[in-house]
């Protein structure tokens, strides 16, 4: 089942770039130009400088690049190897919808494996893929985690890490969003065979980071077609990954909702007369009665918010009979039916708005906002025609996907917060022969 693996985690030296802060990061792909610029200027040493690196002069590739600034880090002793393997607690405070929780989790290596080993509910797409295979052929490592859950209801895994830690973390830094991360360095063998023997029997989902397994999946054969070995637990059949209990009462999954813009022929009550034929449609004056109401169906109903640009008014879109998804989608399973990102997509998109499956893998006519009262804003800045506001995927809906062989469709769930790229990176060992 679940195979999980200490390793000899490389990690920023303080004496060298002086507040971790500055150079730790998001995950690449929640990281816009601007913020990658910023970034940047935080630091010389700041791990964007890797994960989206850019070429200085033309013709220059910018994966070298960040090969030769890892290099260079490792050789001035900005990067630190740690001298024994160890798993790294890894734990966040945060804020969510008003109530301050703790995320409990802890990085190490997971095995790479195709079938059932591990379990995906999201669809990838090639271009990313593709972007992040040639950073890992060039520097051969892993910056940021994939974020893997496993079902503990006895917090086995958890217990040993509250029991393990002490009070001074090893590293402790604070995300734009306000939020606490904290890492400790489990290094006894006691506890580390404690873990594994927690893990042993456990099934993997991926949370975030389908692009990334994906990628690791394809490098790994890679090597194995070119006669390449792993020495041991560190190389190219593993990769380094963040476990988290989906039993964790720390676990938040958020909403991401959908702005739209350049639709052909938008009619801003269109959507809402083509949908009377499936949705009991409700009109509210007030912002706070449409949320009051996406609140109470929550996990009940598949109930959708939307307003239209320069609307005076808030509607609700509440779907009468289930039924239609399965006319709709005869090949999907019930619980894929039943998710309100499908209904949304199929039901609503693409047969009353005509946005296809294609036109939304290449983001032609939406854009994905997180927080409600965010999305609902930027309907005043222009640029965009209407607004859908989402209630969350439940995780229970996200194992029952993911234990089917299906995967939902993109932008489905927003777990939150995200994890660090940089406070761990783990360099693969490859022997080449």
């Amino acid at each position: 089942m679940a195979e999980v693996y200490p390793f000899e985690g490389f990690r920023y030296n303080p004496e060298k770039v002086g507040d971790i802060n500055r150079v730790v990061s998001p995950p690449y792909d929640k990281i816009d130009e601007e913020e990658r610029e910023d970034l940047a200027n935080n630091s010389i040493y700041n791990i964007v400088r890797i994960i989206l690196s850019k070429a200085r002069d033309e013709g220059e590739d910018k994966y070298e690049v960040a090969a030769k600034n890892l290099q260079d880090w490792m050789d001035e002793g900005v990067l630190e190897r740690d001298n024994e393997p160890a798993f790294y607690a890894y734990y966040q405070e945060y804020e969510a919808e008003g109530e301050k929780k703790v995320r409990k989790g802890f990085i190490g290596l997971g095995k790479i494996e195709e079938g059932e080993g591990v379990k995906a509910h999201e669809e990838t797409m090639s271009g990313p893929k593709a972007d992040r295979l040639r950073l890992l052929r060039a520097t051969e490592a892993n910056f940021g985690q994939i974020f893997m859950l496993y079902s503990d209801p006895e917090n086995q895994v958890t217990q040993v890490m509250d029991e393990s830690r002490d009070d001074n973390p090893l590293v402790k830094v604070k995300d734009k969003h306000r939020n606490t991360h904290k890492i400790w360095k489990l290094t006894d063998e006691e506890v580390i065979a404690s873990i594994k023997e927690a893990m042993a029997d456990k099934s993997l989902y991926i949370a975030d980071g389908h692009h990334r397994y994906e990628t690791a999946l394809n490098y790994c054969n890679e090597c194995r077609e070119k006669g390449w070995e792993s020495p041991d637990t560190g190389g190219f059949d593993n990769r380094m990954m963040s476990f988290v209990n989906v039993d964790d009462p720390g676990l938040s999954i958020l909403a991401t909702h959908r702005l739209l813009h350049d639709v052909k022929n938008f009619k801003p009550h269109g959507v809402l007369d083509s949908a009377r034929e499936h949705f009991r449609i409700s009109r509210y004056n007030e912002r706070d009665d449409l949320l009051e109401k996406l609140d109470e169906d929550r996990g009940e109903k598949h109930t959708f918010g939307y307003r239209a640009k320069d609307d005076k008014a808030y509607w609700s879109m509440t779907l009468q009979d289930e039924s239609v998804m399965e006319e709709l989608l005869p090949n999907k399973s019930s619980a894929w039916q039943k998710l309100d990102v499908a209904i949304l997509h199929k039901l609503v998109l693409e047969n009353y708005l005509g946005i296809d499956e294609e036109a939304l893998e290449e983001k032609r006519n939406l854009d994905y906002i997180r927080g409600r009262e965010k999305a609902l804003d930027m309907l005043k800045e222009g640029g965009y025609q209407g607004a859908f506001i989402m209630n969350p995927t439940r995780i229970d809906q996200v194992k029952e996907i993911a234990d089917k062989g299906e995967k939902m469709p993109q932008k489905s769930t927003d777990f939150y917060p995200k994890l660090l790229t940089g406070p761990v990176l783990h360099k693969l060992k490859i022997d080449k022969g």
